[in-house]
């Protein structure tokens, strides 16, 4: 077997273990919400702004955090999504992230000051195809789930793209990604023969 075909292998079996890591942290967070709510003898409706302020919050601090992906809000958003409005919880995820990933567009608007030089062997190439294809390329990464788009936040501050047209397309890959994650996963669920909340 060649090289490239162990890495394309790792990429497909790493792909498959985080997906199995999201769908069993959802089971678990399902679980513990139906725990919570029959403690608390909490009725879904009561408990839903608080589920939409989490999913907020967690998917808000999850993609400020740059470079380490901090899967947890998936989890948490899936978990929302099958109790709650999936459009909703999806529009408010998508929101939050969106908002995050302002911290990656400072650090290379601010970051070429300090880190990056144009001497930097291929700066100038990837700061040129980041003025080509900003806001598309912009939105293509970010609606895309593999690789990791903080790539992209440091690019388009580092190559002084207006914030703006870093975050409208930022937005707009997020949210059908995150919609198809939320019903995808809501499915999932409804696949196990869990208890209803």
């Amino acid at each position: 077997m060649s090289i490239v075909e162990q890495i394309k292998r790792n990429k497909w079996l790493l792909a498959t273990i985080y997906a199995v890591v999201i769908l069993g942290l959802s089971v678990g967070l399902y679980f513990l919400l139906r725990y919570l709510m029959a403690y608390f003898d909490l009725s879904v409706e009561g408990f839903a702004t608080t589920a939409y302020l989490v999913v907020f919050i967690t998917t808000l601090v999850s993609n400020a955090s740059i470079i380490i992906p901090v899967p947890i809000f998936v989890a948490i958003m899936i978990t929302a999504a099958s109790k709650w409005d999936p459009i909703l919880v999806a529009l408010i995820a998508s929101s939050a992230g969106t908002l995050g990933e302002i911290t990656g567009y400072y650090v290379g608007y601010l970051g070429k000051k300090i880190i990056i030089t144009e001497t930097t062997p291929g700066y100038e190439k990837l700061v040129g195809w980041m003025k080509r294809h900003g806001p598309l390329g912009i939105f293509l990464l970010s609606l895309q789930p593999i690789l990791p788009f903080d790539v992209a936040g440091l690019l388009a501050g580092a190559s002084k793209l207006p914030l703006w047209k870093f975050l409208l397309p930022c937005w707009a890959g997020k949210f059908p990604k995150y919609l198809l994650a939320c019903y995808l996963g809501e499915a999932f669920l409804r696949l196990l023969p869990l208890p209803p909340l």
